[in-house]
């Protein structure tokens, strides 16, 4: 008898409403594989690419076609203990047919990497900074004692250019009020506010989710100060905060530890920045725990309205009209175990896992219609290359 109980339920396609869904294409990041595969509505692959090594955590499209992917560094050594949790962020840029056409390193990389799509070269992301015994002890909350050597880990945020040079940064450590927001008091003193997303805004500012303090804030781009934020009253270590055209703010929330409920469910929520009302909530309408993914997760509003969900610890991506309906699921096929040791050591067994999953029209890749058309006719091969490689360092 099959003993994954995920396998034992179906992967793959496992229900699909052709007249309701979005259509389109999705993009399928498995984090224990070096492939990435684009699959049509039907689960059939259209697309794969190679890329350079394990996934740190997840990989898009940009409007000019090219992959974006956040990988593991398989050369990197930890600068001291207290950053063994986490990898080095190796930050490429890919070409369709797998050519690396830049990275960039940033030992200390974590989580999020935005990557500006006008042409720039820009990259904002999600970096670390290890405080020291004074400044780790001013951070409340959290486990007592659960520190490594006393040391917390505080988030920082960088821009860089294309060529590598800083642009921008800002500190958690200098504009996050410690008695405002405190570590939840179940996350151990290990990483201070633990940003796990990050995207620019329309007006310039900065949008960014910090998990083990559960809220959503704006930092303001000019001063660098808290500009607005929404807390543990209604999130539970969310993930994946986004900004809408409405400028309304959509985010995944997890529901890890959530105030006041005594069993665990994930939501996905849409808010309203004004008012920071909800205006619109997913979550399983049948049993709220068959929707819940205590890590990782993501929710992409499409264009006709409905929102596409990554349950990411079961490699489930599903999407969901305004009402609630689920119009298309998918269980993710691949299985393996973690080529991380440490992550073996953690999490034994084979996954599925994805960390977030993204939905795209046809239109919003240029190159896919010529290649489905050739391919159709035998012309064209599926099998990635890899051509070279342009690296910043």
């Amino acid at each position: 008898m099959e003993q994954n109980r995920i396998k034992r339920q179906g992967v793959g396609i496992t229900g699909v409403d052709k007249a309701r869904t979005n259509g389109g294409y999705t993009l399928i990041c498995s984090l224990t594989s070096t492939t990435i595969r684009l699959i049509d509505i039907d689960g059939q692959e259209v697309h794969l690419w190679e890329v350079p090594s394990a996934l740190n955590r997840h990989a898009y499209l940009l409007p000019n076609g090219n992959l974006v992917v956040n990988t593991v560094d398989p050369n990197w050594k930890p600068a001291s203990p207290c950053f063994s949790k986490h990898h080095a962020l190796l930050m490429s840029e890919l070409s369709p047919s797998g050519e690396v056409l830049r990275q960039y390193r940033d030992e200390f990389g974590h989580h999020d990497a935005y990557y500006y799509p006008n042409g720039s070269g820009r990259i904002l992301y999600i970096s670390l900074e290890a405080l020291t015994l004074e400044e780790s002890k001013s951070i409340i909350g959290g486990v007592p004692g659960s520190e490594k050597d006393g040391v917390i880990l505080s988030d920082t945020i960088k821009e860089i250019d294309a060529q590598g040079s800083l642009l921008w940064s800002w500190h958690a450590k200098d504009k996050f009020a410690r008695d405002i927001f405190p570590l939840q008091s179940r996350y151990r003193r290990e990483h201070y506010p633990l940003i796990n997303s990050i995207c620019p805004l329309h007006d310039g500012n900065v949008l960014v989710s910090c998990r083990s303090v559960s809220h959503v804030v704006i930092i303001s781009r000019a001063t660098g100060n808290i500009i607005w934020k929404l807390g543990p009253d209604v999130l539970a270590g969310q993930h994946d905060a986004s900004e809408l055209p409405s400028g309304n703010i959509l985010v995944f929330d997890n529901g890890f530890f959530r105030d006041g409920q005594s069993i665990p469910y994930s939501r996905a929520i849409e808010v309203e920045r004004t008012t920071k009302q909800i205006v619109w909530e997913y979550k399983d309408c049948n049993q709220r725990i068959n929707f819940f993914t205590p890590i990782m997760g993501s929710a992409q509003r499409l264009r006709n309205g409905n929102t596409l969900l990554c349950e990411s610890v079961y490699g489930r991506v599903f999407e969901v009209m305004s009402d609630g309906t689920v119009v298309w699921e998918y269980v993710n096929e691949h299985f393996a175990e973690p080529s991380d040791p440490v992550k073996r050591k953690l999490y034994p067994g084979e996954s599925n896992e994805l960390y977030r999953a993204y939905r795209y029209d046809e239109d919003q890749i240029p190159w896919l219609k010529e290649k489905l058309r050739t391919s159709r006719k035998g012309a064209v091969s599926t099998e990635p290359v890899s051509k070279g490689i342009n690296e910043i360092r």
